[in-house]
């Protein structure tokens, strides 16, 4: 059996994440994880900040801050943000807080150089004779040379997108002091992407080295990384700062140098790997995930990462050889890669007010609500968005009215009728033509998740509580408990039995989603509830018969519906924090 090592992009401590970013890289890994974890399947699920880099030391500076008060402050607001969605990390860390991630970044940095797939180079960067320092990435701005934007950034363009060589930047300003830089020679060292390309990066992304599986990319991450490596270049990896990872310092040219957010942040994968294996008392262990071949690697990120984590990080694994004790490490069996997640028409921007405030919003809704409507909602193909009024209709129309109204009808209706424990059923129902839809339904979620097609997913869910809807209707059990008829009244306990069987099914299929929901349900059905599993119910295996007397608890309302006016202030409430 497989053990699975699941990863999300580290998000950059540099600022608040916004529901874009939980919809790209979070919400969906958790969800995953949830999955496999119900199918007792062997699952880590490791994330945490990137605490490096010219936007951290930019931003703290610009702030007169410390560099780690700096990233403290944000390491723990987005954490607290992944809390109340209720993104259930296995271990959560940073790159500048793991007492590992610097070693274990220089280790790769050596074997990658004693290997051949580093190299030197001295060359020109641009300089500032005022600040008497040099001005990598976003200590520049500039014309781009691609798109002639104005306000490009040294390491690439916002308006066109393209990653740009800061030398080639017309008419650079120091975002700094707004001084003109000027070219100096100094040292930096590369990595050797091309030749790890002709040394097994192109074979293990087509799917030539059977040595090296991985699944089926999807169309967006295999369009971009094709066009990628037909004109693959090497890409430096260090910079001159006062924040990161040294440059090993027995090397000729390392003073001052670090290495760059780029080649240590991935490292802080492994890295968490080593602090949680540390904790768990077996520190030996993080190589059980990282060096096993029955190990499935799987990175969730947005599509803004998709060079460095299908490209840039799996050569950094690949050229390690065997070099790390004797063993060489797995490269990714699927890198999920989403879209851009946007809000009301236009992407979010925290900084222009455009942006869903969380304490507000958690405040008012619940995080079943926003988990589901984001999962329905998924980039996975191309861009998608937030909009409060699909918000509405996913709480109202689906979670209240199809889930959560079928549940309440037949726990309150057993509960009167049956005082509430489950009824003794003859099983004349069993082969319902609507069951067998919900058992089709229900039974195709798994595959779904495990496929990473989450919006399909949740509308396999809803359409199961659709024929459950409409067995429930069909038959009428209001109607068969007034009868006198012994048919009749036998047929209605058959159909509150299935009914309740498929609750609790659904009770463990929404989990998923939907977490403090499906504990809820759980719970309204009372003994009847099953352990804490998948299951193995699909369209050829239908739940099974649910003891006669079983105890079941009370109904309560899981969804509350929110109405019109509120969502027209949450409309209006956005447009004027922009106006």
């Amino acid at each position: 059996m497989p053990r699975h090592l699941i990863t999300s992009a580290l998000p950059y401590a540099n600022g608040p994440i916004h529901f874009g970013h939980v919809a790209g890289a979070y919400l969906p890994a958790d969800v995953y994880a949830r999955y496999l974890r119900l199918c007792g399947e062997e699952v880590l699920y490791v994330c945490g900040t990137d605490e490096h880099g010219v936007a951290i030391t930019l931003k703290a500076e610009q702030e007169g801050l410390g560099y780690r008060e700096y990233v403290d402050r944000w390491h723990d607001e987005i954490k607290g943000l992944f809390d109340r969605f209720q993104i259930s990390f296995d271990h959560w860390s940073g790159t500048a807080r793991c007492q590992h991630h610097a070693e274990a970044s220089r280790r790769f940095f050596r074997i990658l150089l004693e290997r051949g797939h580093i190299f030197d180079r001295t060359e020109d960067q641009w300089f500032s004779p005022t600040l008497e320092r040099f001005l990598p990435d976003r200590y520049l701005q500039g014309t781009c040379p691609n798109c002639s934007f104005e306000q490009a950034r040294g390491d690439e363009c916002p308006q066109c997108g393209n990653w740009i060589e800061a030398r080639e930047l017309k008419d650079p300003i120091c975002t700094l002091d707004g001084s003109t830089p000027e070219l100096r020679a100094t040292k930096h060292w590369y990595i050797d992407l091309p030749k790890l390309q002709e040394e097994g990066l192109q074979a293990w992304y087509t799917g030539e080295d059977d040595t090296r599986p991985h699944g089926p990319w999807k169309p967006n991450v295999d369009g971009y990384v094709q066009a990628m490596l037909r004109d693959l270049h090497a890409r430096p990896i260090t910079r001159d700062l006062p924040w990161g990872i040294p440059v090993p310092e027995e090397l000729e040219g390392a003073e001052g140098k670090v290495l760059y957010v780029w080649f240590d942040a991935p490292i802080g994968y492994v890295s968490a790997t080593m602090e949680w294996a540390e904790q768990q008392g077996t520190p030996e262990a993080w190589a059980d995930w990282w060096q096993n071949e029955d190990t499935r690697l799987t990175h969730f990120i947005g599509k803004d990462n998709i060079a460095f984590h299908v490209v840039v990080f799996p050569s950094m694994l690949l050229g390690l050889g065997q070099e790390w004790d004797g063993k060489r490490f797995q490269l990714p069996h699927n890198v999920p890669a989403n879209e851009f997640y946007n809000l009301q028409g236009r992407k979010f921007n925290t900084s222009a007010g455009w942006y869903l405030d969380n304490e507000h919003f958690f405040g008012q809704y619940s995080a079943d609500a926003a988990r589901f409507y984001l999962l329905s909602s998924l980039p996975e193909t191309s861009d998608s968005e937030f909009t409060w009024e699909g918000f509405q209709t996913a709480n109202n129309a689906l979670l209240a009215d199809k889930l959560g109204n079928f549940a309440s009808r037949v726990l309150k209706f057993n509960a009167k009728r049956f005082d509430g424990v489950v009824p003794e059923s003859d099983g004349s129902l069993d082969a319902d033509d609507a069951l067998q839809t919900a058992d089709a339904r229900l039974g195709a979620i798994g595959a779904h998740i495990a496929a990473f097609e989450f919006r399909k997913a949740v509308a396999a869910l809803m359409d199961g509580c659709d024929a459950l809807n409409q067995f429930f209707d069909a038959h009428a059990p209001w109607k068969l408990i007034k009868s006198e008829d012994v048919e009749d009244q036998a047929r209605c306990r058959a159909v509150l039995e299935r009914c309740l069987a498929y609750l609790e099914l659904i009770s463990r299929r929404l989990s998923p989603f939907c977490p403090t929901a499906a504990e809820r349900l759980a719970t309204m059905m009372g003994e009847a509830m099953g352990e804490a599993r998948w299951g193995d119910e699909s369209a050829a295996r239908r739940p099974a018969r649910l003891a006669a007397g079983t105890t079941l608890g009370e109904a309560e309302v899981l969804f509350t519906k929110i109405d019109d006016d509120t969502i027209a202030a949450e409309i209006a409430r956005l447009e004027g924090a922009v106006a």
